[in-house]
């Protein structure tokens, strides 16, 4: 692998998302908090706190990172779903990363967060109709705006980009 941040590559959205696309991303947010629980669980210490890369984020910040990034993921989808393509608020998620919570916080919180909230979101997905995923915002640090539909995959895209950095980690260090 000659670029560890991507594991997975780099995003790319279909030029056309299909039902099975949507039928993926789902079950995509429905399965992941389990995985990410079996990857991670029986980890000690030194392990969480061991960059994925090199200058990169420890799998306790992954965990953690993913619970922020989720939440306002699934804060967005709530502010399309009532707001008429509302501005979203963008952050710095490289100095989230940095607080006491990613650092040292126990990742079995992160992870039940993860599954609350994936749980919550994931009941909310499976009852759009079409007009809710066509739905968007406006992201402004991109300057792009975004369907639910589109938002779906990123987060689909997003979840297996972070299980494969632990999941990687855990093999070239062979644990």
């Amino acid at each position: 692998m000659s670029d560890l941040r991507y594991p997975i590559g780099q995003l790319k959205l279909p030029v056309s998302i299909t039902e099975e696309h949507l039928k993926s991303g789902i079950e995509t947010l429905k399965t992941f908090p389990d995985q990410l629980k079996t990857e991670t669980l029986s980890l000690d210490q030194k392990q969480l706190d061991t960059p994925y890369r090199a200058g990169g984020w420890t799998i306790r910040q992954v965990i953690h990172h993913v619970s922020e990034s989720h939440m306002n993921g699934f804060i967005r989808f709530k502010w399309a779903l009532t707001e008429d393509i509302p501005i979203i608020k963008a952050y710095h998620e490289d100095r989230w990363a940095l607080f006491s919570d990613d650092v040292s916080m126990p990742v079995k919180i992160g992870l039940s967060l993860i599954e609350a909230l994936h749980q919550k979101w994931v009941y909310l997905l499976e009852s759009f109709t079409e007009t809710e995923w066509n739905k968007s915002y406006f992201h402004p640090e991109d300057d792009n705006r975004y369907q639910l539909r589109e938002s779906l995959l990123v987060y689909q895209w997003h979840s297996k980009h972070h299980l494969a950095h632990i999941t990687m980690l855990k093999e070239r260090n062979r644990w």
